[in-house]
């Protein structure tokens, strides 16, 4: 089957706008991993589990919003509010209500949310995060993971994509403040932060690398890097945009026997609006108050002109007001991903991994004698090339959409069903390559 020629057969709206996008937009797109080859879809609505395109083609959307949809696309209860919230008016610029009742969810649910600062994309929260850090402890240097995303803020814009050892671009003045780890090996990661120690600002770390692969951190090693990070009197972040309500009502690092300064939150506590979250400890958070300290003292923090706008608000608030009261949702999906990563694995006989934890999942082509997946280079080292196939084919044959090369998030809207499609869609691309 031609997966290319039936794409293009199927989706010719698509292409039209899409050529004009090209002469509008860098590369056709406004976030550089929405493109892929020949040219995406697009879309003109979204409901439930479903997209559907220009061309009326409606796909299972395992891509969810970068992973922000748990509820599915447009959520009844969320809508609703939303549009009365707009009645209220969308932009205030102002202190308002609804502000207060999120961060109530939120802290009740995050112990280390003592102190909360609102941003409008995750990008900010983990920019001003390492800013606190370096601010409370008046050293320079941030260490993060290889392969760990942090948005494209130019203080954590390092040893993204692989090679890890090559500057993701130019114009990039941070890099000699920036030191990277690899996940899951302790030795090397303290023999890194040795050899910065006197200058070590602080830790940033997903608990689980999203863009890096769905690799979990083991909680072996996260407890590891977190002590020696408080001996070294340095701070331990915790970036939990992807992972904050994702896995459990809270966080993850909360199943762990972890103690964070600093917890960045995103995605799902917007409800599907732009959000980014900045919460941890009273007594580091105080360093952002410019009322109290001085120029000197401070880390500068804004938020800026959208932040806890009452849109965002309500929808966040909202969605964590349905997970608090639909707790079977977190049985229902995570159970859903393990199922999907045993049968997957079953579909290709040995030949792959699928990574990920709860209801994220992703599927490694193994090749150059890669047997298991602890970290970024590991993955990096399977058959990229070949999962791009892979997500392509679905979404030309089977109309089931993983952003090609990303990881896949069940939502609510799923049903078993979905994941018995998957299998098939497998078993059909095993045939078809072999």
């Amino acid at each position: 089957m031609d997966s290319k020629k039936n794409y293009t057969k199927k989706t010719p709206e698509s292409c039209k706008i899409f050529e004009k996008s090209k002469r509008l937009h860098v590369n056709g797109v406004s976030h550089n991993i929405r493109f892929f080859e020949p040219y995406p879809f697009v879309t003109k609505s979204a409901k439930g589990k479903f997209l559907v395109d220009v061309d009326s083609n409606k796909y299972v959307d395992y891509w969810m919003g970068h992973w922000s949809l748990i509820l599915g696309h447009a959520p009844v209860e969320v809508k609703e509010r939303v549009q009365k919230q707009l009645n209220d008016g969308w932009m205030y610029g102002t202190v308002n209500k609804v502000t207060s009742e999120l961060s109530e969810k939120i802290q009740s649910a995050v112990p280390v949310a003592e102190k909360i600062r609102y941003v409008t994309s995750g990008t900010e929260a983990t920019m001003y995060a390492v800013r606190l850090a370096r601010t409370i402890t008046g050293k320079n240097i941030i260490a993060k993971i290889d392969g760990g995303w942090h948005g494209y803020t130019s203080d954590l814009l390092k040893s993204v994509n692989w090679p890890y050892n090559t500057a993701e671009g130019s114009g990039l003045v941070t890099n000699k403040k920036i030191v990277s780890l690899p996940l899951n090996n302790l030795e090397k990661s303290f023999a890194v932060l040795d050899s910065v120690k006197k200058d070590l600002a602080g830790v940033i770390i997903e608990p689980v690398l999203g863009g890096g692969g769905a690799i979990p951190a083991t909680k072996e090693y996260l407890y590891g890097i977190q002590q020696y990070v408080h001996k070294n009197n340095s701070l331990f972040i915790l970036d939990e945009i992807v992972t904050g309500f994702r896995f459990r009502y809270g966080c993850l690092y909360q199943t762990m026997n972890l103690d964070p300064d600093i917890v960045t939150l995103g995605k799902i506590v917007g409800g599907g609006f732009p959000i980014g979250v900045i919460c941890g400890k009273k007594e580091s958070m105080e360093y952002a108050n410019s009322h109290i300290k001085t120029k000197e003292n401070r880390a500068y923090i804004g938020g800026g002109t959208f932040s806890a706008n009452p849109v965002s608000m309500t929808a966040g608030s909202t969605t964590l007001e349905i997970l608090k009261k639909k707790k079977s949702l977190y049985e229902k999906i995570n159970g859903f991903g393990t199922k999907t990563r045993k049968e997957i694995d079953k579909v290709f006989s040995g030949k792959t991994i699928t990574t990920g934890i709860g209801s994220l999942f992703l599927t490694h082509f193994l090749k150059n004698d890669i047997a298991t997946i602890q970290n970024a280079t590991d993955a990096a080292m399977c058959d990229v090339r070949l999962l791009h196939k892979y997500h392509f084919d679905m979404i030309a044959n089977d109309e089931i959409f993983f952003l090609p090369g990303k990881l896949g998030a069940f939502s609510d809207a799923h049903s078993q069903a979905d994941v018995k499609a998957l299998v098939s869609a497998s078993e059909r691309f095993l045939q078809n390559t072999r």
